[in-house]
């Protein structure tokens, strides 16, 4: 039971992180219906905004001894700072779906929906060469923004009582933060949706684009607001996996988006608390993988390949997804 719970708790780490993601392709698609395959690339601009952002923040963080011409305002292992560096690069990644959406995207908005898939491609693509242009081909570290300590063995007294050794538990404070982030960002995300004008606009147009322009709401608007917030979540998706995973690449996005883009669909792609809850199901399965695959003669080599498999069964079994409901279209 010890094992099964550590398992639990590594897979909702990771499956946080994938339902940040999916949020951004099950959102685009419920008001577009068209899947946007460059996301995963802007989940990796997020990682590389962070790995820049960060030592300009945060002191002692700057590669090969390295300074900014100012001083940097916080301390390693700064909540605030670390914040700042998040909300820093969703800044950015807002911007860059904004302007993926705009010169991109909006003048194929009325041309056949494979049109628009083929360009999401090509954006993707562009992205991915562009970053190892820009970037570099090599792997980065991720810079520590906060230093990892296994709860219960913080340097101070304060936190013990969140001691788990007792129980023979091994969690990190970055698996507590990804989890604990990852649903506040579910929680602002829906009241955005539920409680806002653009929120209200965003469910219109999901519905009926004409009857939605007809009332007076500015379509380009809300589409363009859209992007930008599933790129924001994406890029917090991206800091949370650089501090999890420190290593980061210009290729990263690929299988990662492609994941998260499973999670959207086993959930229900165009239904936001189905991504949420098929980004969690994807990392539960892929970690129990991990952890018993070898117990039931599975290589966890094929842990991969486990996200891909359940597509399949999802689309064969309930293709409109867990949560998903069944739509029918006029010919």
């Amino acid at each position: 039971m010890i094992e099964f719970l550590q398992q639990v708790i590594n897979g909702l780490s990771l499956g946080a992180i994938y339902a940040l993601i999916a949020l951004g392709y099950t959102m685009i698609y419920g008001v577009l219906r068209f899947v946007n395959f460059a996301h995963g690339d802007v989940f990796m601009v997020g990682s590389y905004a962070g790995f820049y952002i960060a030592p300009l923040l945060i002191a002692g963080l700057a590669e090969n001894g390295a300074k900014p011409p100012w001083t940097p305002p916080f301390q390693k292992n700064s909540i605030l700072g670390a914040i700042c560096v998040m909300l820093a690069a969703m800044l950015i990644c807002a911007a860059l779906g904004i302007i993926i959406e705009k010169l991109c995207y909006r003048p194929l908005r009325s041309r056949p929906r494979l049109t628009v898939l083929i360009t999401a491609i090509g954006v993707s693509i562009f992205l991915e060469y562009t970053g190892q242009f820009v970037f570099g081909v090599d792997p980065k570290y991720f810079p520590e923004i906060i230093e990892t300590h296994t709860i219960g063995n913080f340097p101070t007294e304060n936190w013990r009582w969140l001691n788990l050794d007792d129980l023979g538990l091994s969690v990190t404070n970055i698996q507590a933060i990804v989890i604990v982030v990852t649903f506040a960002l579910l929680f602002a995300l829906r009241l955005i949706v539920m409680k806002t004008k653009l929120g209200m606009a965003m469910r219109a147009l999901s519905f009926n684009p004409l009857a939605c322009s007809l009332m007076g709401v500015n379509n380009d608007v809300v589409v363009s607001f859209t992007f930008g917030l599933g790129s924001a979540l994406a890029a917090a998706g991206g800091i949370l996996f650089g501090l999890m995973y420190p290593s980061i690449d210009p290729l990263m996005g690929i299988l990662v988006g492609l994941k998260a883009f499973v999670a959207a669909v086993l959930g229900g792609i165009g239904n936001i608390p189905g991504a949420a809850l098929g980004g969690m199901i994807i990392g539960l399965v892929e970690t129990m993988v991990v952890g018993y695959g070898e117990r039931i003669g599975v290589s966890s080599s094929y842990r991969d390949g486990v996200a891909f498999a359940i597509l399949i069964l999802i689309l064969l079994v309930k293709p409109s997804g867990l949560l998903g409901k069944t739509e029918r279209e006029k010919v």
